[in-house]
């Protein structure tokens, strides 16, 4: 039996990348296919030395710096790749993958990040904020994103089995392309990041420093706080506004970016790590978790999936019903009177729901029901 695995683009080891690593896993002996592939020598460790078959968008004029230009022709690149003598093609997708093309006999699985969110329902923001809301370039991308649209429900038809990477996506695909998805979440490192009992620290931030995070509403948050500190870890674009926010408050620090052992500590003693963007999953919350560190999270998106509220069996934290820098507050008085009832060794045993080998058996399981539908053998 022979697997081919596609992946979108290669570009850095991030959150798509580990997926790609864990189905390496699970099908060691799969070809791997990708739109284009930059990866430096010294992030291809997770590959295992094996080659790259890529499209023609990797030999195109300033493809390796500006490959996303080339968005419009990805569909067509994807439609290009042979795949005749695979029985079975896992595909990983937030753009294009899912859109190659398989014939009787052969079962497609694929793995869905998300449906292209700034083609769908975030097309009006994206635009706002790549400044194309009007003139030639503005009125081409509006054209361009609705031929996506088209495409990208057209193509979601002949996929054998849709998998979705949390709850939230799975009622995006239902919604964007009348689908339905069995949720299957991304795999975790839960071992890197160790259980400790006791929580001596404050409360806790980590992420890149963007707009969607909502960092400043955390910060304007614990401005109003002043009893409780809070540690904020990382740099991006947005940092600047971040600082602003948090200038004179001496309940609040700003550390920057942290190297990975620092991360951990912090993780593992924090008295409750503060989630405010609406992500389709949030790897960070489970690494949180593992640590035995309650959540504080907005209350939609993948937070849905990984912190149990309070008034659930066992909970792990609490979620806010709004991105405000009130909702925040409220919800950080609220945790001091929860906190007794959140038991740091739930929060370890629901972050293990998460684990890698969850992940490589849940997809082995979708894989192996797609192929009996085809009548093909399991693998």
């Amino acid at each position: 039996m022979r697997v081919a695995i596609i992946h979108e683009w290669l570009e850095s080891y991030a959150g798509s990348e580990r997926v790609l690593e864990q189905l390496i896993a699970c099908w060691p002996e799969a070809d791997l296919f990708a739109v284009c592939d930059f990866l430096p020598e010294g992030g291809r460790g997770f590959l295992g030395g094996r080659p790259v078959r890529t499209s023609f968008i990797q030999r195109l004029p300033f493809a390796r710096k500006r490959f996303r230009w080339y968005l419009g022709l990805m569909p067509l690149a994807v439609e290009q790749f042979d795949l005749q003598g695979y029985d079975l093609v896992v595909s990983s997708h937030h753009a294009v993958a899912k859109g190659v093309v398989t014939g009787p006999g052969q079962a497609h699985v694929s793995y869905v990040h998300s449906p292209m969110r700034y083609a769908w329902d975030l097309q009006a923001q994206y635009l706002r904020q790549a400044g194309l809301e009007r003139g030639l370039r503005g009125a081409y991308t509006r054209w361009l994103f609705h031929r996506l649209r088209l495409w990208d429900r057209s193509s979601a038809q002949s996929v054998d089995e849709i998998v979705a990477n949390s709850t939230y996506i799975a009622e995006r695909i239902r919604k964007t392309w009348r689908r339905e998805a069995r949720v299957v979440h991304p795999p975790v490192d839960v071992e890197g990041f160790p259980f400790r009992a006791d929580k001596p620290g404050a409360f806790l931030v980590v992420s890149r420093f963007v707009p969607y995070k909502r960092i400043d509403l955390v910060v304007q948050a614990f401005r109003r706080l002043p009893l409780h500190r809070l540690v904020v870890v990382g740099d991006g674009p947005d940092a600047a506004a971040v600082r602003a926010a948090a200038a004179g408050a001496p309940n609040i620090e700003l550390r920057g970016a942290a190297p990975q052992a620092e991360l951990v500590g912090l993780m593992q003693e924090a008295r409750a790590f503060v989630f405010a963007a609406e992500e389709d999953f949030g790897i960070a919350m489970v690494e949180a978790q593992a640590c035995g560190t309650p959540v504080i999270a907005f209350g939609r998106g993948g937070a849905r999936d990984i912190v149990r509220p309070a008034g659930s069996p066992k909970p792990t934290g609490l979620l806010f019903p709004e991105q405000s820098a009130e909702a925040i507050a409220a919800a950080v008085d609220a945790f001091a009177a929860l906190s007794p009832a959140i038991a740091p060794e739930d929060c370890r045993e629901n972050a293990l729901r998460f684990s890698r080998e969850r992940f490589r058996e849940a997809m082995l399981n979708a894989a192996a029901e797609a192929l009996a539908r085809q009548g093909l053998p399991k693998i």
